[in-house]
């Protein structure tokens, strides 16, 4: 009788044909999803230090105002100017822009609002009061002043 054996030749090497595949669906994922800067800052900013600082948790509530001199200052002159989102503002127009950044809240969180003010440390008190003097019109009571890091205490 005829013996019959097995064949035993398996390979091991790995199928990498959809390999680069796979690389350009995962590139085409994150290239999609990703969110860039969404929005372009007009004026200076050179943030103050701080003795204390706190770490905020809900960071949807927050809408930002800078307060700096134009970077452009042959369009926008050298005065200090009000930003928010893309567009530079007059004070008189903050009230507004309160409340079409509260509309974009849910309803729940609506009276949660945070404004966050980014100030050069070079800005003058006048226009920091009148855009505070805004905020209390808008009834906008949470307020923040952004700095970077501690100051070191000795």
């Amino acid at each position: 009788m005829a013996k019959f054996s097995k064949k035993t030749k398996t390979s091991e090497n790995i199928p990498t044909s959809a390999l680069p595949d796979i690389i350009f669906m995962l590139l085409f994922f994150f290239m999609v999803t990703t969110v860039l800067r969404e929005q372009e800052i007009l004026v200076e900013q050179k943030i103050p230090q701080a003795t204390q600082l706190q770490k905020l948790q809900k960071k949807t509530l927050i809408s930002y105002i800078y307060i700096g001199k134009p970077k452009n200052t042959g369009l926008y002159g050298s005065e200090p100017r009000v930003q928010a989102n893309d567009a530079l503002l007059t004070p008189a127009d903050i009230v507004q822009w309160v409340n079409q950044e509260r509309d974009m809240l849910p309803e729940a969180d609506r009276n949660m609002i945070t404004i966050s003010m980014k100030i050069d440390r070079d800005v003058k008190m006048g226009p920091i009061s009148d855009v505070q003097t805004e905020l209390r019109e808008a009834d906008a009571r949470r307020v923040l002043y952004a700095s970077v890091g501690k100051v070191q205490k000795d």
